[in-house]
């Protein structure tokens, strides 16, 4: 069983560059041994990063209220409803989420079923364990094409959402060279045991505003990730009627070219730091980029889906709240849930950067 560094090594030996999009794919999802495979406790207090799961059930339960009135307005006669899960991690969300639809919603929990997208086999047998009471509940997909031969004589109608799913797919770093006046590839080679910045040449990336490049300082860089923008692009077609929800942290294209950015939006996550040396420990820590929320929208929208909102997670999770204490849905709050939601929304914790787009057909 080879770690994701050798595997990485062996690639430069044949090629001698590799992309850095290929070299993030190897490092996270190395069969067996990549960083999201064999790591089940890296995310928590005791892992690398914290995210809206590892801070309680409430961003579950939150999220189950609006399924519940999001499936309530779908009702389609003789068709079975499903919610659609892409990146489960140990199902700890779908947990939450079907945990609170079972106790407020026991009509609609009868009525629908939840489909998890994981590729990997590690995080399935992690997701049925956590979800063992909900087993005829519950069907595993490994990617969007073995969902979509199902769906060929039953649509999907209901909801497709991934949380922190499109920030984990391998994106490519450009750089830009102003001597030049071209842009670059930024690939990954390797010198002894260490992994390098190897510049690839002859890059067909270009920027719509054009203008700009006259006033990009040399070397400025950002990543662009086709994986997935072709992955939302795929999810919309299957879906038939309904909402295509992601939630993630990321910006616009008109703040994809800040000045303070000259060196992208990439980060790896190792016990709670972020480091920018994004080349060590390859599988053994968290590789991350910002999600270019423009592009995803266009590419749903090309898809035919209309996009229905576009906010931070802080305001999308108030106006859940708002809409569910005043039906009385959560009336056991207490200082706990209270402590949640403030990590939840407010703008130094995971308030700060996280976004919500909802598409719908």
């Amino acid at each position: 069983m080879k770690m994701p560094a050798a595997v990485i090594r062996e690639e430069i030996r044949k090629s001698g560059v590799i992309s850095f999009a290929r070299f993030m794919e190897l490092a996270l999802y190395c069969p067996e041994t990549g960083y999201y495979e064999k790591k089940k406790d890296n995310v928590g207090r005791r892992g690398d990063f914290i995210t809206s799961v590892s801070t309680g059930s409430l961003f579950g339960e939150l999220l189950a209220f609006q399924f519940a009135g999001w499936l309530g307005e779908l009702k389609i006669q003789n068709e079975k409803l499903k919610i659609t899960e892409a990146g489960a991690h140990d199902g700890r969300l779908a947990a939450d989420i079907l945990n609170w639809l079972q106790t407020h919603r026991p009509g609609l929990f009868s009525e629908f079923e939840y489909w998890i997208l994981e590729p990997s086999l590690n995080r399935q047998a992690w997701q049925r364990e956590t979800l063992k009471i909900f087993a005829p509940r519950v069907r595993w997909f490994t990617d969007l094409k073995a969902l979509s031969r199902d769906t060929r004589h039953s649509p999907l109608n209901g909801i497709i959402f991934s949380n922190e799913l499109l920030d984990a797919f391998p994106v490519h770093r450009h750089g830009w060279d102003a001597k030049n006046k071209t842009w670059f590839e930024w690939g990954v080679t390797a010198v002894g045991e260490n992994f390098i910045w190897a510049k690839i040449q002859n890059s067909e990336f270009k920027i719509q505003n054009s203008e700009l490049e006259s006033v990009l300082p040399d070397g400025y860089t950002i990543e662009v990730s086709p994986a997935a923008e072709n992955w939302w692009c795929e999810a919309a077609g299957i879906l038939a009627r309904g909402k295509l929800l992601t939630i993630d942290y990321g910006y616009t294209a008109d703040e994809q070219f800040l000045p303070a950015r000259t060196n992208g939006t990439l980060r790896a996550y190792h016990r709670h730091h972020v480091t920018d040396d994004l080349l060590a420990n390859a599988g053994k820590q968290d590789l991350t980029a910002h999600v270019n929320f423009s592009a995803i929208q266009k590419t749903g929208e090309a898809a035919g889906l209309t996009t229905e909102d576009f906010c931070t997670q802080p305001q999308f999770l108030t106006r859940i709240l708002q809409k569910a204490v005043a039906e009385k849905s959560f009336a056991e709050w207490n200082a706990r849930r209270t402590r949640q939601f403030q990590t939840l929304t407010h703008p130094e914790h995971l308030g700060h950067a996280f976004r919500v787009l909802v598409q719908s057909r």
